[in-house]
């Protein structure tokens, strides 16, 4: 098996898995509770905490552990409408968001918010310009992804930040993608809450946290008993707590050496697909993307059959956000970004990680020319469009 869909969720590594183990078995108190086993569950949270608010330079307290990124997103937006209703109603986000966020806001929405969705560019970025055009006096909250999910770019955070800190507007940023793939300070980067997921990085499935700096002050999502220091009710997942800190501190020893290695046959895709198949468009920054991003739009072909074949060929990839697998309507991030329906509907995403071999690379690009060329020929649409470019001459 080569697997390319590290966007969707990564291999948990060994190191979380051995430090997971323990609390299963042998610690498995309630870390709530006063006796050695249930203290020995809390020691290992809050040691999972420092780890997680190293990586960000933030202070434990301010991470509050979660089921995962869209418990994190939602907490968020929920919270501060509650919090600063009083202050105004109106929300600032984009167009590329997840849906977390995205079906988040229409839930407030629903209930007298007012939120702005900005455009990006053809590339996929927010245009701080809009940004600042679209701040009013009774906006309460801006909330900007770090790096999209299916075509990589990365956002202009810092600037996003500098202008929310600005305005004293609060600024949240969903950063699943990002942590412990990218070097984050949320003091430099004026962040007031960041979301992220430990599948995403080496961890478990479940787990994941909310950084909510000090001095927010953000109600409850869940209530009941007063873990998570009153903010977060609910038994701590300690084994997923402790596998999530775990991947949090072997990604930020190893960081710069995985990025640097997933980059160089993320490049050696890009490169490769473009010079070999043609008809083909490179989706999302050419430079500011994810190290491991590659997503490509094939014409004349459906993302769906490129998958399956690719899968029997051993090769795990996406056409776009897992969460919206099974779908029939186009990407909502590639329609944003300027594509067409049928266009977007030939969408293909690559996501490696440090695993994945040049070797391996190439073995995929092959595949990939021979599918795409195999689907063309089956394609009315592509006879078309060859018998067009044959008479005016550019065949």
């Amino acid at each position: 098996m080569i697997y390319m869909d590290n966007a969707a969720t990564t291999r948990t590594a060994p190191e979380a898995v051995e430090a997971m183990l323990p609390y299963f078995s042998e610690y498995y108190g309630n870390p709530s509770a006063i006796y050695s086993p249930g203290c020995a569950g809390k020691k290992a949270v809050n040691q999972a905490r420092r780890a997680v608010a190293a990586v960000l330079g933030a202070r434990q307290e301010e991470i509050y552990f979660t089921s995962g990124g869209t418990e994190a997103d939602n907490w968020a937006l929920k919270a501060v409408a509650e919090a600063y209703a009083g202050k105004g109603k109106h929300v600032i986000t984009s167009r590329i968001e997840h849906h977390a966020i995205l079906h988040t806001c229409d839930f407030l929405e629903k209930r007298g918010f007012e939120v702005t969705y900005l455009g990006v560019d053809g590339d996929g970025l927010v245009d701080t310009k809009e940004l600042k055009a679209a701040i009013r006096p009774d906006t309460i909250l801006i909330s900007i992804m770090f790096a999209n999910n299916e075509i990589g770019t990365l956002e202009p955070v810092s600037e996003i930040g500098a202008i929310a800190r600005e305005h004293g507007i609060l600024f949240h940023t969903d950063a699943v993608q990002a942590f412990g793939h990218l070097p984050i300070s949320v003091e430099e980067l004026h962040i007031d809450m960041l979301s992220a997921s430990g599948h995403k990085f080496g961890g478990p499935k479940g787990s994941g946290f909310l950084y909510i700096r000090e001095g927010v002050k953000l109600p409850s999502l869940l209530h009941g008993g007063a873990q998570e220091r009153g903010r977060r009710a609910g038994t701590e997942n300690v084994p997923g707590i402790v596998g999530l800190g775990a991947a949090a501190a072997r990604a930020a020893e190893s960081m710069e050496e995985r990025a640097a290695k997933a980059r160089e046959v993320r490049d050696y895709l890009i490169k490769r697909i473009e010079a070999e198949i043609p008809c083909c468009r490179l989706n999302g920054h050419r430079t500011k993307r994810l190290p491991g991003n590659v997503s490509f739009c094939f014409q004349f072909i459906e993302g769906e059959s490129v998958l399956i074949m690719l899968d029997m060929k051993g090769i795990c990839a996406s056409s776009g956000s897992a969460c919206t697998s099974g779908e029939t309507d186009p990407s909502h991030v590639l329609l944003a970004i300027g594509l067409g329906q049928e266009e977007a509907r030939g969408s293909l995403r690559l996501s490696v990680s440090e695993e994945n071999t040049l070797e391996e690379a190439g073995f995929v690009v092959e595949e990939l020319k021979r599918i795409v060329a195999k689907l063309r020929k089956m394609s009315p649409r592509y006879e078309d469009f060859r018998q067009e470019a044959f008479l005016s001459g550019k065949v």
